[in-house]
């Protein structure tokens, strides 16, 4: 199904697809991807719902901004969605765009109606050393040099390295990430690192009462797979082990983790 209205809104290019009539699900990327790495999933989430996928500041089509903490990035998807008018929606995000979909439900419960997040660390403690070409490319100061000349090639190499099945990298993914800047990494990845270090996942989660669903690959390389049970300590959450798959069941699992999101959301929809 074709994108039928895309946009900028509060600094963040926003892009709609699927009915409007629809229930609204939104999708929020992690660090130094954007909303292009879900595309695998547009088709068969569309046909359920209305879809908002937003770039957040400096990652895709969306410029800088001043903040990237994360508390700052739910403030903008909540002016966002406040401007759309939709009511709740079910806010999906993958790796640290979960996040960002907590904020949101922490700072605007009237806003989110569910939550589910898609390989999610959810302590510091459960971070895994990370890909070499990972460590590279971040690691200061060599990584800034390296990063200034990554190519397509090497792009698709450190997308890779956090898969644990061959994947098909968009090449809209690929366009955005190259324009994505060093210090804008580093700042997300560093502001991430501190909203988790202030308050676990399930601390965070447990305090909302929100129904909760929690993917996540056991063969993920970024964070311990075993750690996704932490989730089980959250008396609204369900957790959605895919066997083999790793940090990227977007792009690896296309398909079963769009049914593990229809089947929750319509779930939630029946005791709403």
């Amino acid at each position: 199904m074709s994108e039928y209205d895309v946009k900028q809104s509060h600094g963040m290019h926003v892009v709609h697809e699927g009915p409007r009539q629809a229930p609204p699900l939104l999708l929020v990327h992690g660090s130094g991807a954007s909303g292009a790495c879900w595309g695998p999933m547009i088709p068969i989430l569309a046909r359920h719902h209305h879809v908002i996928r937003v770039d957040l500041p400096g990652c895709g089509q969306s410029p800088p901004a001043p903040s990237y903490d994360v508390p700052a990035q739910a403030g903008r998807v909540a002016a966002v969605l406040d401007d759309l008018g939709l009511g709740q929606v079910a806010a999906v995000g993958h790796s640290s765009g979960g996040y960002v979909v907590t904020a949101l439900a922490e700072q605007r419960p009237d806003l989110v109606g569910s939550l589910a997040l898609i390989s999610t660390g959810p302590s510091p403690g459960a971070l895994l050393p990370q890909p070499v070409i990972l460590r590279a490319l971040l690691a200061p100061p060599l990584g800034g040099l390296l990063w200034a000349r990554r190519s397509t090639t090497m792009i698709r190499s450190g997308i890779r390295a956090t898969a644990a099945r061959p994947v098909d990298v968009p090449d809209d993914l690929i366009a955005d990430l190259q324009g994505i800047k060093y210090r804008t990494m580093r700042a997300v990845l560093s502001r991430n690192s501190a909203y988790l270090a202030e308050r676990s996942m399930p601390e965070r989660l447990t305090a909302l009462d929100t129904p909760v669903l929690a993917i996540f690959g056991t063969a993920d390389p970024r964070w311990d797979p075993s750690s996704a049970h932490q989730y089980d300590a959250v008396p609204t959450a369900r957790v959605e082990l895919l066997p083999g798959v790793g940090h990227l069941p977007v792009l690896e699992a296309p398909e079963e983790t769009s049914r593990l999101l229809l089947d929750f959301t319509a779930e939630v929809h029946r005791h709403s």
